[in-house]
């Protein structure tokens, strides 16, 4: 753009009157002229061979997808990228960095994620070849008596809320892959909830969005509205409470070291300090004193769940996501089986063919992990069964030319069945308002320089979960009791229930073909996860897009009303604006009630991809929000 304003401005003196021109400066402005002229003819031609060599699925990056040669860090903001970057270039691991990125998260996208929120972890351990779930997902409280309260008691305030689990399960990540102390992993985090960072607009919108909830309670002001007044976007914002219950773990684990404590000794002390000393009495004094139900008790007996993940092949590939407590990993594999039946890239993407295809797997899948998923503690489940060929199969042919309604969920031999002294069903209590909460989730992914990744998806349910903030420890936990997290109807396994652990969507994937990585994604999003993701992965398998343009390319979701344990619920499907209206118009056609939203609407993908061609790993970050990805 500078050579041709450059140009313009030449012609216009060349333009001028003989008499009026140096004729020296005549010429060496002319031989500059012939010069531009040369170099745009060859930038023309350059920009148009460039065109011709880009497939036709690039037109929906915006940004370029970031390289790595040692390592990559791709999150939900700027700053915990370079958290996690800090520490790779340190020499840590994918586990290390990702227990940065968590605690710089807490302090940069408070609404979305922190120390008392929860989630889910996937780690591909390099070495092994093995794919590790960890559900960092407390219970909801004991003393919980849901026939005393309303479905808005269960979402914001005193009487909502799950136990804390991603600050145990940041300590049981480190102690069993990491190689950092918790001082180095949070040290970041510290410094920016100590001495401030710039307050990212989507966090200043949701706290003028919360403000009245945080009115009710003195703590919640302190931290979220210094002052009494409603912070601006771009100014220095500080959380001292939260900085200090940090740097009260770190003490616990470095006074532990200067006692002779082993490096896994030292990290069980700052969890013990979290869940059974002061920090774990502030809590429980907090709760007892306003009205609320979480005792020493819940938080004494919590503990972070390693799990095998749950596994189905896909054309060739092997996808892992998180197992139950998560609902979104199943939904993710019943879909991929769903329509590896359909010649995808045949029908092109994001086509009608295609995308009826894509949300009638949806609706199958949905209707079966609402009815057959729940807390492994509580019920018997029939995992393997919802994903087997002959079951798919039988599923599978329900899907016509025309949309359907809602669906039944499938029948399986045995089905859902009660745990050992468990009770499924929940005599004489009410049921709830039945339409879901919105969620409010981050989620990110790293690869390290010795091969290892990370897909992780961590969230405080709803923005700043249940809005609370704990007494002086800085902390809000996650909101998981909401509607949606649980079941509003009595009889059903979900409903929410004294120690029971409430479903997430949270629902990372990592994807590996004959034991080597190809992609790891996860995106926040509430009960569209599962159904974005599984569109990305596609992106990717199906339809052979880089790592940019499979996060970047627009995509549908669906919404239920009244929600997606209910049978024949209502269905209308989101689909982006940048998705073409003559396909917009074909999915009416077919029976589907269609709503189009903005441009760039539904989730957050982060996803990391090894090129197939080049063997070479690059990053995504989605526009869709601040997301940022940075590469070593």
């Amino acid at each position: 753009m500078l050579c041709w304003l450059r140009l313009c401005e030449w012609a216009q003196a060349a333009s001028q009157p003989i008499a009026d021109r140096d004729p020296l400066a005549v010429i060496m402005k002319l031989n500059v002229f012939k010069s531009i002229l040369a170099m745009a003819a060859l930038i023309s031609l350059d920009v148009v061979a460039a065109q011709d060599r880009v497939s036709v699925d690039r037109r929906y990056a915006r940004r370029p997808a970031v390289p790595g040669v040692h390592g990559l860090v791709t999150t939900g903001h700027p700053l915990a990228s370079m958290a996690g970057m800090r520490v790779l270039q340190a020499g840590g691991n994918a586990v290390d960095a990702s227990v940065a990125v968590l605690a710089t998260l807490n302090v940069v996208r408070p609404q979305m994620s922190g120390a008392a929120g929860n989630g889910f972890l996937l780690f591909f351990e390099k070495s092994s070849g093995q794919v590790y779930s960890l559900g960092a997902t407390g219970a909801a409280p004991r003393g919980l008596d849901a026939a005393k309260i309303s479905a808005d008691d269960l979402t914001y305030g005193i009487q909502a809320g799950a136990t804390p689990g991603l600050f145990g399960g940041w300590v049981s990540a480190l102690d069993r892959f990491g190689t950092i102390s918790l001082r180095d992993a949070l040290e970041t985090a510290i410094d920016y909830a100590k001495n401030g960072h710039p307050l990212e607009l989507t966090v200043a919108r949701s706290i003028r969005e919360r403000s009245q909830v945080f009115e009710e309670f003195p703590t919640s002001v302190k931290m979220f509205m210094p002052g009494g007044r409603l912070p601006e976007a771009g100014v220095r914002f500080r959380m001292p409470d939260l900085a200090r219950t940090f740097e009260k773990t770190v003490a616990a684990e470095q006074e532990a070291v200067a006692q002779g404590a082993s490096r896994s000794e030292a990290l069980q002390a700052a969890f013990d300090r979290f869940y059974k000393g002061d920090i774990a009495k502030e809590m429980a004094r907090f709760y007892r004193e306003n009205g609320g139900t979480f005792t020493m008790e819940d938080f004494e007996s919590y503990k972070p769940i390693w799990a095998e993940p749950v596994h189905a092949t896909y054309r060739g590939y092997d996808v892992y996501s998180s197992p139950p407590t998560s609902r979104g990993g199943m939904e993710v594999l019943m879909q991929l089986k769903l329509v590896e039946g359909y010649d995808l890239e045949k029908l092109g993407h994001n086509s009608v063919d295609a995308l009826h295809v894509i949300v009638e797997a949806i609706k199958l899948a949905k209707a079966d992990v609402y009815r057959y998923v729940a807390d492994p503690k509580f019920a018997l489940m029939p995992l393997t069964d919802m994903i087997s060929e002959g079951y798919i199969a039988k599923r599978r042919r329900l899907i016509g030319r025309m949309a359907m309604t809602y669906p039944d969920p499938g029948r399986l031999e045995g089905g859902l069945k009660a745990a050992v002294s468990r009770k499924v069903a929940a005599a004489k209590r009410p049921d709830f308002a039945e339409r879901s909460r919105a969620g409010s989730t981050t989620s990110f992914a790293v690869a390290d320089q010795f091969g290892n990744i990370v897909a992780c998806t961590p969230t405080h349910g709803s923005a700043f979960g249940t809005n609370v903030v704990v007494g002086n420890t800085g902390l809000t936990f996650n909101n998981g009791t909401r509607v949606g997290s649980t079941a509003p109807y009595s009889d059903h396994v979900n409903y929410v229930r004294p120690g029971q652990i409430p479903l997430l969507n949270n629902s990372p994937v990592i994807v590996l073909r004959d034991g080597e990585f190809v992609l790891a994604l996860g995106t926040p999003g509430g009960e569209t996860i599962g159904q974005t993701q599984f569109q990305a992965v596609l992106n990717v398998l199906d339809f052979d897009m880089g790592v940019q343009e499979a996060v970047a390319a627009p995509r549908l979701a669906l919404d239920a009303d009244p929600n997606f344990y209910k049978s024949a619920a209502a269905i209308a499907v989101r689909v982006e604006g940048r998705i073409a209206e003559e396909v917009v118009a074909g999915l009416a056609d077919r029976g589907h009630a269609v709503q189009v939203t903005r441009d760039y609407e539904l989730g957050s993908m982060q996803a990391i991809l090894v090129d197939r061609r080049t063997g070479m790993l690059a990053a995504g970050a989605d526009p869709r929000r601040v997301a940022y990805a940075v590469g070593w």
